[in-house]
């Protein structure tokens, strides 16, 4: 058996969340320094700017990985591609160009512990049952889940969208039960959560700061007012729309 102190509190990092098979680590501070990168990253420090790192803990479960996330491996653990035939590959290849995210992402399955590459970037767990039909993510947003999600990729349902929205043309769309592991440009304590309750909710983002949102919702681009004149004078223009039943995930700032 392989043991490691990963998951042991020490004076700079700790495990700040544990869900499902997943755990984070956060280092509090960098104390790998010298005399001339200990002043940056003392105030980095104190504005929350630090590494992170996934860890996943298998007991015959399996997850499914950003391509080049992995770090290290311990124990009995095997991995395998997400392909089942070169009519897989075609459609996988195809949904990488539209979506940006790899066409291959390794599944790992076993008896062990998968460490993650450390990220600056902010750690989301997500619970994709919760999310109904699923959740679609903006791109670059995935970095791991447990096998058990369906990922696809789906397109924007109308024009208007698809060319004004700056959401892209495709997106990943992630359902079914397990946990998904994403990668916020903000904290979860930045991130402004709408729960559109009635069919007939709407809700109006000036910029592509939704980062997530539900399947289930209906996404437009839109006027601001009636006319391109009033439009205009408002100095708003176009607005990404959604309506419908759902929830959405929005950043404060656009990215």
């Amino acid at each position: 058996m392989v043991k490691t102190n990963i998951m042991q509190q020490t004076d700079c990092r700790s495990i700040t969340q544990q869900v499902g098979c997943f755990s984070l680590l956060e280092y509090n501070r960098d104390i790998s320094v010298n005399h001339t990168t200990a002043m940056n990253e003392f105030y980095a420090s104190q504005m929350n700017v630090h590494k992170r790192q996934v860890i996943a803990n298998l007991n015959g479960n399996g997850i499914v990985v950003q391509a080049g996330a992995m770090q290290w491996i311990a124990g009995n653990v095997d991995a395998a591609t997400n392909i089942k035939g070169a009519g897989d590959l075609a459609k996988k290849l195809i949904g990488s160009k539209v979506t940006g995210e790899s066409a291959i992402k390794p599944r790992y399955h076993g008896v062990g512990t998968i460490v993650l590459e450390p990220t600056y970037k902010h750690i989301l767990f997500e619970d994709v049952s919760k999310w109904g039909d699923g959740m679609v993510i903006e791109d670059s947003l995935f970095y791991a889940c447990e096998d058990t999600v369906i990922t696809r990729v789906v397109a924007r349902s109308t024009i208007s969208s698809a060319a004004l929205g700056n959401e892209g043309l495709f997106n990943n769309c992630l359902s079914g039960q397990g946990i998904a592991v994403l990668e916020s440009p903000v904290p979860r304590d930045e991130l402004i959560v709408m729960e559109l309750t009635e069919p007939n909710d709407v809700v109006k983002i000036d910029g592509n700061m939704a980062i997530a949102w539900s399947n289930s919702l209906k996404f437009t681009v839109e006027r601001t007012t009636k006319t391109l004149i009033g439009s205009a004078a408002s100095g708003e223009g176009l607005v990404n729309v959604f309506r419908g039943q759902g929830r959405i995930l929005m950043a404060p700032v656009a990215r």
